[in-house]
């Protein structure tokens, strides 16, 4: 049972100024902190300043503090009361709700704003997939983020539950039958800008490791199986990936090779009856790896490179790899040593494995976006809210004209990128898997690489934004120190963003007219 709240004036609460009784108000709420000042992480000294005792604190506390920090439950026990004839002020986000922070959303999914993509069946959409974002994977997001365990399979399986394992892998057949969000949208409705949307949603806790053990290794390594797997393979893995019973990696990377996948050395060799292939090989940096029952691998064989569906047992082994973000997402180091696969688990043809990889390439980098313009924008919205409550040489940070400038720069990185992203998302819309692998890989390599490079501008000038608390782990800039730490993730995973480019490039080129001259 909740406890009674008593209502004061200001007058009454400037009474209580004393070390022996020590009251504050912090947005409208009467906090009784006598005894918390002996704990208070800053010192007791904090608290005895003419403005701080007895008085209003709101804008000393929020000049230190995060919203949420008063939302602990050892925290609001020291509330006391409320200010008579006084309502709070500061904005509290309500589960599932947009946020009222200018650029904070995408301009075409903004109240107000028109967009050309976006519907009403989009915009119910977003809302109740950040309605479940906000109230069941955020909070497991934070804790593991921090212990660095995978993330919760009861989360997974809630996951599972609603649909959303099955929408990561985009519209199509493997919805049908499913109750996608509690019934807000049909399977047969969902599209790519759903898709877009959930992506985007899933991705704004913004705890980079979580979200990649986030059964991101499936996304990227179940659509080979989709549309290359035999149908008897593709229905028992696709079931158990999706209702969160098993988990599966796409295992193409190793030490020796990375976007040059033409360069990989793991090999299957077929035994003498032709009924099975014999896996040797390592490979390294594979999301999810620690902890996959299943691996899309990439094999060099006498025909040339192919796809193959390892199962984990005898001769498979994996070790975790320690890198700059949490060990949530399951980054791992596999070793295949005389592992024995049946044909029968060939995705595609064999020899045919650079076209499987490539089609698939554009989903993973694709998805890779939509994350990566999602974080950007939210870390323009805590740069807007900081430099709105921060002052500095007693002005608020936004009237100098060089944060100004900063966040310019920020804002329209951001918002470009997204009008991008939209635009290729469209074209994803209307083309078939084999006419995005024609013609999207280099417009998708492009803006990959546009995107991680504006966001390692933003995560540089957020962090001169914020200070020496843009280098702090906890606290007010606890989002950027993060953001920081691990946006070269994104400059990395799925292509090198050099690599990347070129490739666009060498298409355009390739696609050159012959008789285009100046």
């Amino acid at each position: 049972m909740s406890k009674e709240l008593k209502v004061f004036t200001r007058e009454e609460v400037a009474q209580h100024n004393k070390p022996d009784d020590l009251w504050i108000i912090v947005d409208a709420k009467v906090y009784d902190v006598t005894k918390f000042k002996n704990l208070h992480p800053g010192g007791i000294s904090v608290f005895y300043a003419e403005d701080i005792a007895g008085q209003d604190a709101t804008e000393a506390f929020y000049g230190l503090h995060r919203h949420e920090v008063l939302l602990k439950p050892q925290y609001q026990r020291l509330q006391i009361g409320v200010l008579k004839d006084e309502k709070s002020v500061i904005y509290s986000a309500i589960p599932g709700q947009l946020s009222s922070v200018p650029y904070a959303e995408p301009l075409g999914l903004t109240p107000g704003y028109h967009s050309p993509y976006y519907t009403d069946s989009h915009r119910n959409f977003q809302r109740a997939a950040r309605k479940f974002v906000d109230e069941v994977v955020t909070p497991d997001a934070l804790a593991r983020e921090e212990d660095g365990k995978r993330p919760s399979i009861s989360v997974i399986q809630q996951m599972a539950e609603v649909g959303i394992l099955a929408m990561t892998m985009g519209p199509g057949k493997h919805l049908k039958g499913r109750t996608l969000l509690g019934g807000v949208i049909k399977p047969e409705e969902f599209d790519r800008f759903h898709e877009l949307i959930l992506a985007q949603e899933l991705s704004r806790p913004n705890c980079r490791g979580y979200r990649d053990g986030q059964n991101s290794g499936a996304t990227i390594g179940l659509p080979p199986i989709i549309h290359f797997g035999r149908p008897e393979l593709r229905d028992r893995i696709v079931e158990e990936v999706l209702s969160g019973k098993k988990f599966l990696s796409l295992a193409i990377s190793e030490a020796f090779a990375g976007s040059d996948v033409s360069g990989l050395r793991t090999t299957a060799k077929k035994t003498e009856d032709g009924k099975y292939w014999i896996i040797n090989g390592t490979k390294k940096w594979i999301t999810n790896g620690t902890f996959s029952d299943y691996f899309t691998v990439g094999c060099k064989t006498d025909k040339g490179l192919t796809v193959i569906l390892v199962e984990r047992g005898e001769g498979v082994e994996t070790k975790s790899i320690k890198t700059s973000y949490s060990t949530a997402a399951g980054t791992a180091y596999i070793t295949f040593d005389d592992v024995k696969v049946p044909v029968e688990n060939t995705l595609g043809p064999e020899g045919g494995g650079v076209f499987v990889i490539l089609s698939n390439f554009n989903h993973e980098r694709w998805i890779m976006c939509c994350a990566g313009a999602r974080n950007m924008r939210v870390i323009v919205e805590e740069c807007l809210k900081w430099v709105n409550q921060r002052k500095a040489f007693g002005k608020p940070l936004h009237s100098q004209a060089v944060i100004r400038a900063k966040l310019a720069d920020m804002i329209a990185k951001t918002e470009s990128v997204q009008h991008w992203l939209e635009n290729i998302t469209y074209q994803m819309q209307y083309m078939d898997y084999k006419q995005q692998a024609q013609l999207l890989a280099g417009p998708i390599g492009l803006l990959k690489m546009f995107i991680t490079r504006s966001a390692q501008d933003v995560a540089r000038d957020a962090v001169q934004i914020f200070g020496g608390r843009g280098i702090t782990k906890t606290g007010m800039g606890k989002h950027i120190e993060h953001y920081h730490r691990t946006v070269p993730f994104d400059a990395i995973l799925g292509g090198a963003e050099d690599v990347l480019g070129d490739l666009g490039v060498r298409q355009a080129i390739k696609a050159m007219p012959k008789n285009a001259k100046l």
